[in-house]
């Protein structure tokens, strides 16, 4: 297990722009094939009936399920080739958590999944990807520090 890859990996995630810009309030835990990712909802994310947006699941969920691939994958960066989402009830406030699992893996592809919960522990969606290795190098340069 090797938590220093771990560190910069969820530093990686939290400067990215998209979660300094856009979804400022994330966090981020990850552990050997397993990630969790937090985000406090507010009305910014809402669509026109007052709660979270379906694009916010998705991130979510897929963040979760590539950083769980992420931190098995130490030399290049991995890419989603697909994602498939299930949205169970909606959300509008409070914390919410992606935790996602590595649940297959070869030397080029992976499969996750992820379930994720609003601040009273109730599911409100669920999601499982595919991942492959690139050809992108993890390194400073991509916030890999």
């Amino acid at each position: 297990m090797n938590t220093t890859h771990f560190k910069k990996l969820e530093r990686m995630y939290l400067q990215a722009n998209v979660n300094t810009m856009v979804f400022n309030s994330t966090s981020c835990n990850i552990k050997e094939g397993e990630a969790e990712i937090g985000l406090t909802i507010s009305e910014k994310y809402f669509h026109a009936l007052g709660a979270a947006h379906g694009s916010v699941y998705f991130k979510l969920l897929d963040d979760a399920c590539f950083f769980a691939v992420q931190s098995l994958v130490e030399d290049v960066f991995v890419l989603t080739t697909s994602f498939n989402i299930n949205l169970i009830r909606p959300v509008n406030q409070g914390l919410i958590k992606a935790v996602g699992k590595l649940k297959y893996a070869s030397k080029e592809i992976f499969v996750a999944e992820a379930n994720l919960y609003n601040s009273e522990g109730k599911e409100i969606g669920f999601g499982t990807g595919n991942f492959t290795r690139s050809k992108i190098v993890l390194s400073e340069e991509i916030g890999y520090k």
